[in-house]
C-alpha cells in the first residue's frame, strides 16, 4: 500500500517533464516581478492554512479533521498537471515553474509555520528540512528530470508516452486514496462530520481567491495560477499529519480535498473561459 501513492506521484511528475521546455519555464518566470513573487509567496503558504485554521470556527469539525485541512494548506505543488492549464488562456509552463518553485521553498516554508502554528496549541511540532528535502527530491525532482530527459532524448516516444502516464497516474492516485479509505474501515467513516466536504470546498475556492485577490498579475499568470494553487499536494499532506501530527484519522480530509480539488479548479477554468467568452462580443 505504502508503494502506490509515491508510485503514482512518481509516473504524474515523469509526465509533466515530457511535456516541458526549459527556456519556456524560464522566459514565464521572468514575467514575475519581486514584488509579484512575495505575494504569491502568502497566497500559497500562508493563507491556505490560515484558511484551514479558521474552518473549525465555521464548522463543526473534528480535531483530527482540521489537522489534515490544514496540512493540505500547507503544502501547495501537486504533481497534477490538468487538462485545465494545458487549454488555451493558460500557462503550462508557468504552472510548473510554479509548482518547482513552491517545491524548492517546501523545506524552508512548511517546518516554520507548521511550528509557529502549533505555538498557538502550545505545542512543539517541528519537520525537519532535510525529510522534506528527501521527499521532494525523489518524488519530484528526480522523476521530472528524467521526464525532461526522455523529451529531450526521445520525443517522439515521450510525445506518446506522455498522455497515457498522465491518466494512468491520476488513476493509480484515486485508487490509492479509495483503498486508504477502504482500509480506514466503516466504523471509522461513519464517525465523519459531514460538514467536511463542505469545509474542504472552502479551502479549495479560498486557494483560488488568494490568488485572485493578492497577486494583481496579468490575465494569463493570475488564471494559471490560481488554478495552481487549488492543487494542493495531498501525498505530501497525508504523509506529514501520519508521522508529525500523528492524526492518522487525518486522512478522510485529506481524500475529502483530493475529490473537492479538481472540480473547483474545473469550475475555474470553466468560469475564466466564460468571461472571456462574454467579453469578446463587447470588445467586438
Amino acid at each position: 500500500m505504502k508503494f502506490i501513492l509515491p508510485g503514482a506521484v512518481f509516473v504524474l511528475m515523469m509526465s509533466v517533464g515530457m511535456s516541458l521546455r526549459h527556456d519556456k519555464m524560464i522566459a514565464a518566470f521572468r514575467r514575475m516581478t519581486w514584488s509579484a513573487w512575495m505575494r504569491l509567496l502568502l497566497a500559497t503558504f500562508i493563507v491556505p492554512p490560515a484558511i484551514a485554521l479558521l474552518l473549525p470556527h465555521i464548522f463543526p469539525l473534528t480535531l483530527a479533521e482540521m489537522a489534515g485541512l490544514f496540512m493540505v494548506g500547507v503544502a501547495p505543488g501537486a504533481p497534477l498537471m490538468t487538462r485545465n492549464i494545458a487549454k488555451k488562456g493558460f500557462d503550462m509552463h508557468l504552472a510548473a515553474g510554479y509548482q518547482l518553485w513552491g517545491a524548492l521553498l517546501i523545506p524552508v516554508m512548511i517546518p516554520l509555520v507548521v511550528f509557529a502554528t502549533g505555538k498557538l496549541y502550545d505545542r512543539d511540532i517541528w519537520i525537519p528540512p532535510r525529510v522534506l528535502l528527501t521527499e521532494i527530491a525523489e518524488k519530484q525532482f528526480l522523476p521530472l528530470l528524467l521526464g525532461m530527459a526522455l523529451a529531450y532524448l526521445l520525443p517522439v516516444i515521450a510525445a506518446k508516452l506522455q498522455p497515457a502516464m498522465t491518466v494512468i497516474g491520476n488513476v493509480v492516485l484515486t485508487v490509492a486514496i479509495v483503498l486508504f479509505l477502504f482500509k480506514m474501515g466503516p466504523v471509522a467513516l461513519k464517525a465523519l462530520t459531514p460538514w467536511l466536504p463542505v469545509a474542504a470546498l472552502v479551502l479549495a475556492v479560498g486557494s483560488v481567491l488568494a490568488i485572485r485577490f493578492l497577486l494583481r498579475a496579468d490575465v494569463v499568470t493570475d488564471r494559471t495560477l490560481a488554478i495552481c494553487n487549488a492543487n494542493r499536494h495531498v501525498g505530501l499532506a497525508l504523509l506529514l499529519s501520519g508521522q508529525y501530527l500523528h492524526a492518522k484519522a487525518a486522512l478522510p480530509a485529506v481524500a475529502a480535498y483530493a475529490l473537492v480539488a479538481p472540480f473547483v479548479m474545473g469550475a475555474t477554468s470553466k468560469w475564466f473561459h466564460r468571461g472571456e467568452k462574454a467579453a469578446a462580443p463587447a470588445a467586438a
